[in-house]
């Protein structure tokens, strides 16, 4: 069992005939005492003060295992919405890809179906060219034909006609 400064003031010593004068022995158990009581008074304070270290050690330590979880978790977190951002670009790729094959593929049937149009257009010019060539040709022929010089060539007596036109008058 630990001494107190108590159990110090309260020891008696036995009294011998050539003994320790006993004022300097009390003088000096009391300067024991007061330092004892000294040294278990700072040792409480030490045990207080290590007590609340230790707390504040277990706390730090709670809150450092707190953050490395949640670091964890974070990164984690960070490693999934990576992930789920390829995935998405992928998707998008393809979609846009998708896309893209079909407005070429859109457009290439359109440009063929021009392109029909185009030399249909083309037959149908040469048909149009070709009648209205020969249209021209029949009308200039019709124009060099000797049947207009005969029909300049004919004399009309106007005078039968002014006669039959004043007969009517009357």
């Amino acid at each position: 069992m630990a001494l107190t400064p108590l159990d110090i003031h309260n020891k008696e010593f036995g009294r011998s005939f050539r003994g320790y004068d006993e004022d300097e022995v009390n003088d000096f158990l009391e300067q024991v005492m007061k330092d004892y009581e000294a040294a278990l008074d700072r040792t409480k304070q030490l045990e207080a003060q290590l007590k609340n270290e230790q707390e504040r050690v277990t706390h730090f330590t709670t809150i450092e295992n707190t953050l490395q979880s949640s670091i964890l978790i974070a990164q984690e977190a960070a490693e999934e919405v990576r992930r789920n951002s390829q995935k998405e670009a992928k998707l998008i790729v393809k979609e846009a890809e998708k896309n893209a094959d079909r407005l070429v593929n859109d457009a290439l049937s359109k440009a063929r179906r021009i392109a029909i149009e185009i030399e249909e257009l083309k037959k149908q010019s040469k048909v149009f060219r070709n009648r209205f060539r020969m249209l021209v040709e029949a009308q200039l022929e019709l124009i060099q034909t000797d049947d207009w010089d005969v029909l300049m060539g004919y004399e009309i007596d106007t005078s039968e006609l002014e006669k039959l036109e004043h007969l009517e008058e009357d």
